[in-house]
């Protein structure tokens, strides 16, 4: 577990998360479906019935959620790309994959996998419901199921970037222009133009006083505006760093130190004396680790007297690192994908330097300064 999600488990090797945010809408989901639409649908059952059975249908449909995910997963796995995590959060749910897909003919498919699953869903639950029609309750389950699967698809269709929709309408852009850049620039703005849309909808109906769902309209809205800004950002950051290289941006603030010293003697000669953030570990001469300060700041204090490099670093054998001539952008994505902020930069097993990522920004801000030529 992190600060941000619960690990569950995995799934053909996928670690799959739930994060905090999921509990807020299980909890709202549950209420207005035990407390609004079930009475109105079924109005003779005991109160907790209604509890058990709303409560039942939310799970199911975060269940819905994740096999759309893995949908997504699973082709994008046949396409030789690896799928870091999937993590079921307030909107729904994300499988975050660790690469751009490899052609605009592997973008549509993987695309088009997650709508396809849940109109599988809409029609196996829509399916059920003459055989649980006995059963109040099931065919409760099953109606609202068939429902919520197929809006989901339908509304995952909709071409505004980052949705399915957006994504199969990038795939199409990229194979007529043949440029990933251009049909990744036209799908985010087309799907800013459609997330100020539903910005607009929801101010409309809060005005008119349907204030509940124009709200959560206009949220939907300014979430899908969010992140097509940032597809825009990161694409505009991918062109300043291409082609610019690790030795350009990488560091030699990092200091070497013996691996029986102690983590009060990292802290009072280094970290303090000249805010140190970074320390290679050897043994005769040897480089056997990396200990950056993060890792002596999970230390309780009282044990940095006893507590030495070696027993808190990272073993070379775990390490993470780059090459000083690997493309920065590439590099960038790497601790994007890792969850870090630096990582040290090897050549010949011999460590040449530390990559952060301030000093990448801030190289960035250098180029938009004064010229994407800059080196």
């Amino acid at each position: 577990m992190n600060k941000q999600n619960i690990l569950l488990g995995r799934i053909l090797g996928i670690p799959i998360r739930l994060d905090y945010s999921w509990f807020l809408i299980f909890a709202f989901l549950t209420w207005s479906l035990a407390a609004i639409y079930f009475p109105a649908e079924f109005g003779d059952w005991p109160t907790a019935l209604y509890w058990m059975v709303g409560a039942a249908t939310a799970l199911m449909m975060f269940v819905s959620v994740l096999l759309h995910e893995l949908g997504h997963s699973v082709v994008a796995m046949r396409y030789k790309i690896a799928v870091r995590r999937i993590t079921l959060f307030i909107f729904g749910g994300m499988a975050e994959i660790s690469s751009e897909p490899p052609s605009a003919m592997a973008e549509f498919w993987i695309a088009l996998a997650g709508p396809a699953v849940s109109f599988a869903l809409a029609i196996l639950f829509t399916l059920m419901q003459p055989i649980s029609s006995a059963a109040q309750p099931m065919l409760a389950l099953a109606k609202y199921l068939a429902y919520i699967n197929g809006t989901l698809a339908l509304f995952n269709l909709i071409p505004g970037f980052p949705l399915d929709g957006g994504r199969i309408f990038r795939a199409v852009v990229w194979g007529i222009t043949h440029s990933l850049r251009r049909a990744t620039l036209i799908a985010a703005n087309v799907g800013r133009a459609i997330a100020f849309l539903f910005i607009l909808v929801g101010v409309w109906q809060f005005l008119i006083g349907n204030w509940s769902s124009g709200l959560w309209v206009a949220f939907i809205g300014w979430f899908l505006e969010s992140a097509a800004t940032s597809q825009v950002q990161q694409q505009t950051f991918r062109d300043a760093l291409t082609g610019h290289r690790v030795q350009q941006v990488m560091s030699s603030n990092y200091a070497t130190v013996p691996a029986d010293a102690t983590l009060e003697q990292l802290v009072g000669h280094y970290i303090l004396v000249n805010g140190q953030q970074s320390f290679i570990v050897e043994r005769f001469g040897i480089p056997i680790g990396w200990l950056p300060a993060s890792r002596i700041r999970q230390i309780d204090t009282s044990a940095w007297p006893t507590t030495t490099a070696a027993q808190v670093m990272i073993p070379s054998g775990q390490l993470k690192w780059v090459q000083p001539d690997e493309d920065l952008w590439k590099a960038l994505e790497e601790m994007e994908r890792d969850g870090v902020n630096q990582m040290p930069v090897v050549a010949d097993h011999q460590v040449m330097g530390l990559l952060r990522k301030a000093d990448v920004f801030r190289y960035l801000r250098t180029l938009r300064e004064f010229g994407a030529s800059a080196s």
